[in-house]
């Protein structure tokens, strides 16, 4: 099994924004991570190399990697309540999507948590299974609550 996520998908995807190729980047670097245990240096000199990534907020994906990889094991803590299976029992590519939602939705409170979930569902859709992102979008509604307690008052 390869180590990255299907490049061609990346390549061939219509024109994204900036910030949705980052976290798309970033999830392939998470997805790398959790397949081969590569350190966050490491899966980013191997981006760097990479040629015909488009437009990506490089910022944004650095910090999306970066954090999630050094949070990862409260962000697994943060997310275990609303799953219905042990995480190692998830897809590659959901726990790599969740762990990158979860660490927006506690980490970036500037992005409005539907675009979090928005985003993550497209992740699911784009590179998970059949219905990836059904499970993503539920397991993220569950957990949005309890993270954006300020933004959900405010509604």
């Amino acid at each position: 099994m390869s180590a990255v996520i299907d490049a061609t998908a990346l390549k061939n995807s219509p024109q994204k924004s900036p910030r949705h190729r980052a976290r798309e980047l970033a999830l392939q670097g998470i997805y790398q991570w959790r397949v081969s245990g590569t350190d966050a240096s490491d899966i980013e000199k191997h981006m760097q190399g990479e040629k015909n990534l488009g437009r990506y907020d490089k910022p944004m994906y650095s910090k999306l990697l970066r954090g999630v990889l050094a949070q990862h094991a409260d962000i697994e803590a943060l997310l275990t309540p609303y799953l219905d299976r042990a995480l190692e029992e998830l897809s590659t590519v959901e726990f790599s999507v969740l762990l990158l939602a979860a660490y927006e939705l506690s980490q970036q409170l500037e992005v409005p948590y539907k675009v979090v979930i928005n985003e993550a569902v497209e992740l699911a859709k784009t590179f998970g299974g059949t219905d990836g992102h059904k499970y993503v979008n539920g397991v993220l509604d569950k957990l949005a609550p309890k993270v954006r307690a300020v933004e959900f008052a405010a509604r």
